[in-house]
């Protein structure tokens, strides 16, 4: 039976690890570091997930066969690559792609032109290197305000401005190329054109072959009510999605995520795993904002509750070769999640602050930055808490979640009471 370790700290691991204690013992799912939530569907570790020989050392002495990293960062410094090239470490499958896989979220550029290369529709672009701002700046001044401007590498969520003028947009520039705003994710940018439309996410599960379509969701990135203030790592999602209509859906398909497959397959990469599939909806057509080399949260804790497949099989079958034979099972409730977080964030906010939770019926309590200190429950991050919940209606769900974060409390707790209301 499967002994599985799973990496990272977020609710995202958290329902890794709630859905997988329903499948095997609880004395077979590890979690590093994992969260106050985590400990309860499995036995959290002390081991970062950028220490490879050592998360390699754990496995080997308790006989870990499946790795399954929560989010971007262990893929994208070649977690998979460390695991397959190692002698004593290759027979444990690591489901996530390789480190050049990974670059479909870990180099913006990398990621556009896969999908030039494939004919995926996306915004028109440029890339721009470090000492090339005039250059930069030149190509703003082709375009139309606003302008989106990335950094090409990791930033945590935060590398993308949309400045309004052109004159933010070219402070923008020097911002990112000369004064390093974002460090080394930023020595390189991509510019691209500005797309207005509706944001929706989608998410297959591959073996690099075959894949496996989940439910769709919208998340909720900015802190303030009716999408104001700064982004956020997510204030809420909901899932299924109402503009998410079967014409829409099958556009989706056959523009976006076959021809990904086919570049998956074709590429001389190995991709397994999760793919996320930003889009904005245009006009009832699909494009690619940016790729995920794994699983979103806070969309993960609508998804996956939503998914009646067992994961631990899906891994599994992935693994052995026999993926095809998996028909997807789902939930056809609405699912929706509300985060609480720490008052203060996405900027300066307090860590340790003690956290009451009552008796939560209705809906599932999934831990963020949380953890446990002498046995008392305390935040640990910005966003701390997510309350998912179901409902035969989208408001029904969003009604016991709200209801069931009454029961729900700590010092500068903050949530949007707004996730979802744009949908109705």
């Amino acid at each position: 039976m499967m002994r599985i370790l799973i990496l990272g700290s977020g609710g995202r691991e958290c329902t890794f690890a709630w859905k997988l204690v329903q499948e095997l013992p609880k004395e077979n799912i590890f979690i590093t570091p994992g969260n106050a939530g985590t400990s309860a569907h499995g036995t959290n570790l002390n081991l970062s997930i950028l220490d490879f020989e050592a998360i390699g050392s754990f496995c080997l002495e308790n006989k870990i066969d499946t790795l399954l990293p929560g989010g971007e960062d262990s893929l994208v410094a070649g977690i998979c690559n460390y695991f397959e090239s190692n002698e004593n470490l290759k027979h444990i499958y690591v489901f996530g792609p390789d480190k050049t896989g990974a670059l479909l979220e870990g180099s913006k550029e990398f990621a556009k032109k896969f999908m030039a290369k494939y004919g995926i529709p996306t915004a028109k672009y440029e890339s721009f290197n470090k000492g090339q701002e005039k250059e930069a700046k030149a190509f703003l001044k082709t375009m139309n305000p606003p302008y989106v401007i990335k950094a090409d590498g990791l930033a945590a969520g935060k590398g993308v401005v949309i400045p309004e003028t052109l004159e933010e947009a070219e402070n923008w520039v020097d911002e990112m190329l000369v004064n390093e705003q974002f460090g080394q994710a930023s020595s390189k940018i991509v510019i691209e054109e500005f797309l207005k439309g509706i944001e929706v996410s989608f998410f297959a599960i591959t073996d690099g072959k075959d894949y496996l379509l989940m439910p769709e969701a919208k998340d909720y990135k900015r802190i303030g009510e009716k999408d104001t203030g700064p982004n956020t790592g997510g204030m809420g999602a909901v899932s299924p999605v109402s503009f998410v209509d079967e014409t829409f859906k099958n556009k989706v398909i056959e523009q976006v995520v076959k021809p990904t497959m086919t570049g998956l397959q074709k590429e001389p990469f190995g991709y397994r795993g999760f793919v996320f599939f930003g889009l904005i909806n245009v006009d009832g057509n699909p494009f690619v904002i940016e790729y995920n080399c794994r699983m979103g949260d806070p969309e993960t804790e609508v998804v996956l509750p939503r998914l009646k497949n067992s994961l631990s099989e899906i891994i599994n079958k992935s693994k052995n070769g026999t993926f095809s034979q998996i028909v997807s099972q789902l939930d056809e409730r609405y699912c929706t999640t509300v985060m609480l977080v720490a008052g203060g964030y996405p900027g300066d906010y307090s860590k340790g602050k003690t956290i009451e939770i009552g008796t939560v019926n209705d809906s599932i309590v999934f831990h963020a930055g949380t953890k446990l200190n002498e046995g008392k429950l305390q935040s640990n991050g910005g966003r701390v808490i997510a309350v998912s919940s179901f409902g035969d209606s989208m408001q029904e769900a969003l009604d016991k979640s709200y209801s069931s974060i009454k029961k729900i409390s700590f010092e500068g707790m903050y949530y949007r009471t707004d996730i979802g209301k744009d949908l109705f």
